[in-house]
């Protein structure tokens, strides 16, 4: 049988896309996280390869370009369901900050650690490998955290969306600074950042104003390969292009705050209303696609036995408490005593595996592992796992206490009903007692 035959191929990823939302539904009832599914699925998926080919394929350009198409997704996902609001502003901030903090405290430790354990590593070189530890992934988290309370799913969404970018840009500062040619210090970097704003709120104007002119039905596809052209052009040109989608992602869902006063009237808010949703929905659902055969691909592309050497094990748990003890200490300082479950929301992912496969050859080191990377996805996810089952009993505890006190407040309603009927006591008393009782639910 040819597994690798055109009408076979379309078969196996017709079911793949299957399972993958087979797996949402799982993932929604058991806070498992989908793509560890996928991860599974992938690593089954490479030993019965194994047995119909047995000749190795090479998955890794079809995983970075899958992984680059899924982080641009992702980020005009989270940006389309950000609001720009004054009232928002502090929390937006705060979650900035908390992802600043864990991004460079989380990639100092790494970097130690792996420079420690592995002599080869330089401490330039720890610093790149430890940048991709040290991203939280909005693939998982996203998705993972709907079932949390308003102000902590939005934290989250800011927190990880914030970590990607920053840690994109930390990632490819890194590299430039392996180049003398190219690195331009803090002063480039600076000089990068405004150029990438600028350029960035300039697109997203010019396409809002062209896009809602044109009388097509069929150009949200259109859009999506403008922006990729911007995102690969910017990469070309060594800006942080992730920020371009971010911004236009924040233009569209926030026309008002950047079309104030005058500005409106060059906007025509129906076709605008009709493109961001439209956006919305082909975002969701190509985003759901392409992170489904990412992870399957990494499933299939991963050395399983590097998970049991001692070494590996040693290193990565390492990485992993240092993680949370570094997450611990920032949430305290910003959030305060309630940091469950968002402590252990802290999983690494698409971002970590796309970028650890973007390390340049002349910085790679032949001693690395690749395990780690795979013990520290999977661990954070598992943990991230147990906060939420815990979180989501705690709820259904605490859900199940209100019921239990309205069932005694209906019942004493009840018996006071019944000493009125018996007693013949007058209405006021049974007024009095419903106002209070309405008091009390309303505290």
């Amino acid at each position: 049988m040819d597994i690798l035959s055109s009408y076979n191929l379309i078969i196996e990823a017709s079911v793949i896309i299957i399972l993958s939302f087979w797996f949402n539904g799982i993932s929604k009832k058991t806070n498992i996280p989908s793509v560890l599914m996928l991860i599974v699925l992938g690593i089954i998926l490479q030993y019965v390869l194994k047995y119909f080919v047995p000749e190795a394929l090479d998955f890794s350009g079809g995983l970075e370009l899958l992984g680059i198409i899924g982080l641009i997704m992702i980020v005009l996902e989270a940006a389309l369901e950000l609001e720009l609001k004054r009232e928002k502003l502090v929390p937006i901030l705060k979650s900035m900050a908390v992802a600043l903090l864990g991004l460079l405290g989380s990639a100092y430790a790494a970097a130690l650690i792996l420079n420690y354990f592995i002599p080869e590593m330089s401490m330039q070189s720890a610093w790149l490998y430890a940048t991709p530890l040290s991203i939280l992934s909005s693939a998982i988290i996203i998705p993972s955290v709907s079932g949390l309370s308003e102000p902590k799913k939005e934290f989250h969404i800011y927190e990880s969306t914030f970590s990607d970018i920053m840690g994109i840009m930390m990632f490819y500062y890194l590299i430039g600074g392996l180049d003398p040619a190219e690195d331009g210090g803090i002063a480039g970097f600076a000089g990068n950042l405004v150029l990438t704003l600028v350029i960035g709120l300039i697109a997203s104007y010019a396409i809002i104003l062209i896009f809602q002119q044109i009388k097509s039905q069929a150009k949200l596809f259109l859009l999506i390969a403008v922006l990729l052209l911007l995102y690969a052009i910017g990469k070309k040109l060594h800006l942080s292009s992730l920020i371009i989608i971010l911004i236009f992602g924040l233009v569209i869902a926030n026309v008002k705050l950047f079309f104030p006063g005058k500005m409106a009237v060059f906007l025509k808010h129906e076709k605008i209303n009709q493109i961001y949703h439209e956006l919305h929905i082909i975002t969701l659902e190509t985003a759901f696609v392409v992170r489904t055969f990412f992870f399957v691909v990494f499933g299939l592309s991963i050395v399983i036995t590097s998970l049991f050497n001692f070494n590996v094990a040693l290193i990565s748990l390492l990485i992993i408490a240092s993680i949370y003890a570094i997450r611990f200490v920032i949430l305290k300082v910003f959030i305060g005593s309630d940091i469950l479950p968002q402590l252990f929301v802290a999983p690494r992912g698409l971002i970590t595996v796309l970028l650890f496969y973007a390390i340049p050859e002349a910085a790679q080191v032949a001693n690395f592992e690749s395990g780690i990377l795979l013990f520290v996805i999977i661990s954070t996810s598992l943990i991230m796992t147990w906060a939420m089952i815990k979180d989501k009993k705690k709820m259904n505890t605490l859900l199940d206490e209100i019921d239990e006190e309205y069932a005694k407040k209906n019942e004493a309603e009840d018996v006071l009903r019944a000493q009125q009927v018996s007693e013949n006591l007058p209405d006021e008393l049974f007024t009095d007692k419903d106002s209070a009782n309405e008091n009390d639910s309303l505290q």
